[in-house]
């Protein structure tokens, strides 16, 4: 099942629903999609048989705003699980991937204020030069849980969507220097959507590191890079096993599986600098992953940077 968050302009009010082709069968206004978490996806399922059988209205794709599916997650966390990615830039800097990059799916934590939908706009951040895509999944957690066994953490996913970091890497390189990892160079958008697919629709290409779905990503039209979610070197279960370590993951928490191969400009530069210039504003960038569905995101121009001392 397809779960959308949605807005019907010029109207403001969330609604959610179930997407069926190129319609979404809308509830009646009132309940978020996470509000029908916290279980093993009974209620989830209970209330999509309800909606198909009998929708509040039924409003096609193309007339609506979609949003994120969970527009407020309690938290977000980004993680590093695909090798290339990292590998990719490390070489590039003359340095070798580090040994916990075999131990522990890192991540840090970003800003779940600061999500956008599917196709709105991404404002290019405060005295960012060098802006960056990166392709990810969004894991989303369908129930609570707390020190997870890796075996078994994968069954508190309720199902997944498409993640795009928005990087600021001059700000992100800047900042980092004092080594308490990026903040300001992801704090600006991350685009999720364009809805939540079940896991129980991916099951047929459900692999040991993932999925077996291609990720491409195009910019201005022009294909830059591709992967597959399952060359992912850390599993589901692995990732959220970590989350959960001391303490807990919520329902509604999203985790990013991080960038694959081939996914963000950071790494493609490393091969022709002259071929992937950062992005500018009026730059569309296009994300599709099949089974997942596809997010189109265009720059604008952002607020101005504004110093803390004359």
């Amino acid at each position: 099942m397809r779960w959308a968050t949605f807005q019907i302009p010029p109207a403001t009010t969330e609604r959610i629903g179930v997407v069926r082709g190129n319609e979404i069968y809308a509830v009646a206004a009132g309940p978020r999609l996470i509000d029908l978490l916290g279980d093993d996806g009974e209620r989830l399922a209970a209330a999509g048989a309800k909606t198909l059988a009998s929708p509040a209205e039924v409003v096609r794709v193309d007339r609506v705003r979609l949003l994120p599916p969970i527009p407020r997650p309690p938290a977000v966390r980004d993680f590093m699980t695909f090798r290339q990615h990292i590998e990719v830039i490390r070489k590039a800097q003359g340095l070798e991937l580090p040994k916990q990059f075999f131990e522990l799916p890192v991540f840090y934590f970003t800003n779940p204020h600061a999500l956008v939908g599917a196709h709105d706009p991404v404002p290019m951040p405060p005295g960012c030069q060098n802006l960056d895509f990166e392709c990810e999944i969004g894991v989303v957690i369908g129930r609570d849980g707390e020190n997870l066994d890796p075996k078994n953490a994968a069954d508190h996913v309720v199902g997944y969507c498409l993640f795009n970091d928005w990087s600021a890497r001059d700000v992100q390189r800047n900042e980092m220097e004092m080594r308490l990892g990026p903040a300001k160079g992801k704090d600006t958008a991350t685009t999720l959507g364009p809805w939540l697919v079940t896991k129980d629709e991916l099951e047929p290409w459900r692999r040991p590191m993932g999925y077996d779905l291609q990720m491409v990503v195009s910019v201005n039209g022009r294909e830059y890079g591709r992967d597959r979610w399952s060359n992912a070197f850390w599993s589901i279960g692995e990732i959220i096993a970590y989350a959960s370590r001391g303490t807990k993951v919520c329902a509604g928490d999203v985790l990013g599986t991080g960038t694959c191969g081939n996914g963000c400009l950071a790494e493609l530069r490393t091969r022709d600098a002259a071929a992937y210039p950062w992005l500018a504003v009026g730059d569309e960038i296009v994300y599709e992953v099949e089974q997942l569905g596809r997010i189109a995101n265009r720059i604008v121009a952002g607020p101005p940077l504004i110093p803390l001392r004359p």
